[in-house]
C-alpha cells in the first residue's frame, strides 16, 4: 500500500496493518493543547465523568492566551476554574497566562515535531502542521476522552495535493496565498480533507509563513494542513528542541483526491470581503474602501517576518489620522525580539498600539472592539459576522503588508508601491 502524509501518520498512531481514506480508526495522541476552553466547558465535561486522573499529565500544554489579562469578571473565573484543574491535574507543561498565543508558543517550544499527531481545543490547531504533524481542533467531549484515554477516533481523510512552485513577489506574502487558495476551492472545498504541500515553492517557504498557510486551512474546511520535511524546518527544530524525531514524507505512489498547482510568483495581494474567508478579492477591486481600524497580530501573522513588513511600510510614516492600529506581537519572545530590533518603537512613532500577545482583538474580546458601521482591515483568520465586535461592523482579511499600508493610506491600499 502506498500513503499520503496524513494516512502514516494517523496508521503509525493506530493499531492497523493497512489504512485507507473513510476508514475509522483509534489513534494514540502525542500532546493535546488545551487553553480557555479547559475552564470554560472541559472543566465540567471531565467532572461528570467522575475520573480523578489524566491519562498522561506530561502531554497536556495548558496555556491561557484568549482573554489575557483578563478584562471580565467572569473571565476572571474562567481563569480560575483552568488553574484549578491544571494543578489538581498534575499538568506539567503549565504555561500561564505570560507566554503568548498558544500555535506561537507550542511550536517555539519545540512541542510541534515531525511524525506528532496533535489536537487541541481550538480550530487553528492545524497550525502545526508546519512542522511535518498532523494536528487538528476538536471540542470539549473529545479533549476529555483524550485527559482520560490518550486516545481519539479519526475517519481516515482523503488528501489534496497542492503544489508549489517559485517565490513570491515583493509586498505578497503567504496570507495572499492561503487566501487565494481558499477562494479557488471554497470555504467548503476541504471538508474534513488533508492538504498537503509540496514543491519547491513550499520549500522557498519561511516556517512563518507556513504556519499562517496551515491556520487557514481549516477555514477551507480542511481537518489537516501538512508540509514535508526539509532542511528549513531541520534548522528550525534545532534551536528549538533536543527530542528525537522521525521525518515522514509520502509514498510517490500516493493517491489523491485532487491536486492543485500554483506559481507563488503569480500570486498577488488578496483580501476576504466580509463576512466570508472565501469571500475574495483582489487588491484592485477593493482598494479605496475607507477603514476605522487596522490590525496587525493574531495566530495567523503575528510573527517575526509579519512584524518586520509591516515596520518596513511604517517607518517614518503616521498612521492615518481617522485610523486606529493595533499591533499585537504573538508571543512574549516575539515581543522580545520586535523590542531588540526597533520594531516597536517604529510602530510606536507611527502612532500604532501595541499590546500584549493575546488573542483579543481577533475574537473581539477585550481589545480593540469594533462600533457600529465600523470598518477593519485585520490580518486574522476570521471575518464572520460580529466577529470582532457590533454585528455591522465589518471585517477584510489581508496580509500584514496590505494591513500596514491600508493603514498609512486610511482605506484598503496596494502595498507594493510602499515597498
Amino acid at each position: 500500500m502506498s500513503y499520503t502524509l496524513a494516512e502514516k501518520i494517523l496508521k503509525t498512531h493506530s493499531n492497523v496493518d493497512e489504512i485507507s481514506p473513510g476508514q475509522f480508526v483509534e489513534a494514540d495522541i502525542d500532546l493535546i493543547m488545551v487553553h480557555e476552553q479547559l475552564g470554560g466547558r472541559i472543566h465540567l465535561e471531565y467532572k461528570k465523568l467522575g475520573l480523578d486522573t489524566v491519562w498522561d499529565p506530561n502531554k497536556i500544554f495548558f496555556i491561557l492566551d484568549h482573554w489575557v489579562p483578563a478584562p471580565t469578571i467572569s473571565a476572571a473565573q474562567m481563569h480560575q476554574d483552568c488553574r484549578k484543574f491544571a494543578e489538581e491535574y498534575g499538568f506539567i507543561h503549565n504555561m500561564g497566562m505570560d507566554k503568548g498565543i498558544c500555535h506561537q508558543v507550542l511550536p517555539e517550544m519545540g512541542f510541534a515535531r515531525p511524525g506528532m499527531l496533535i489536537v487541541g481545543s481550538d480550530s487553528h490547531t492545524t497550525t502545526y502542521g508546519a512542522f511535518n504533524c498532523l494536528s487538528t481542533g476538536i471540542g470539549a467531549t473529545d479533549v476529555s476522552v483524550v485527559f482520560a484515554t490518550g486516545k481519539l477516533w479519526f475517519k481516515v481523510p482523503e488528501s489534496i495535493k497542492i503544489n508549489l512552485h517559485g517565490h513570491f513577489e515583493k509586498g505578497t506574502m503567504a496570507k495572499d496565498f492561503i487566501l487565494s487558495l481558499i477562494g479557488d476551492i471554497s470555504t467548503k472545498g476541504a471538508i474534513y480533507k488533508s492538504l498537503e504541500f509540496h514543491g519547491d515553492g513550499a520549500k522557498n517557504l519561511t516556517i512563518d509563513s507556513r504556519m499562517t498557510i496551515t491556520n487557514m486551512v481549516v477555514e477551507a474546511g480542511a481537518k489537516f494542513g501538512i508540509f514535508l520535511p526539509d532542511d528549513r524546518l531541520k534548522e528550525w527544530l534545532a534551536k528549538r528542541t533536543s527530542k528525537q524525531y522521525r521525518n515522514v514524507v509520502p509514498d510517490e505512489t500516493a493517491e489523491y483526491q485532487r491536486e492543485l498547482t500554483y506559481n507563488l510568483s503569480e500570486i498577488t495581494p488578496t483580501v476576504a470581503k466580509p463576512s466570508n474567508p472565501g469571500n475574495i478579492a483582489k487588491i484592485e477591486e477593493v482598494e479605496g474602501i475607507e477603514i476605522d481600524q487596522a490590525f496587525l497580530g493574531s495566530c495567523t501573522n503575528g510573527r517575526m517576518e509579519d512584524l518586520r513588513i509591516a515596520a518596513k511600510i511604517l517607518e517614518g510614516n503616521k498612521i492615518h489620522p481617522k485610523v486606529r492600529m493595533i499591533v499585537t506581537p504573538a508571543s512574549r519572545e516575539i515581543y522580545l525580539q520586535a523590542l531588540k530590533e526597533g520594531l516597536l518603537e517604529i510602530f510606536l512613532r507611527a502612532n500604532a498600539i501595541v499590546t500584549n500577545s493575546t488573542c483579543g482583538a481577533c475574537i473581539g474580546g477585550h481589545l480593540g472592539v469594533l462600533g457600529p458601521n465600523e470598518v477593519c482591515i485585520s490580518s486574522t483568520n476570521r471575518n464572520f459576522k460580529g466577529r470582532m465586535g457590533d454585528p455591522t461592523s465589518e471585517v477584510y482579511l489581508a496580509s500584514p503588508a496590505t494591513v500596514a499600508a491600508s493603514a498609512i493610506n486610511g482605506s484598503i491600499k496596494d502595498p507594493r508601491g510602499l515597498l
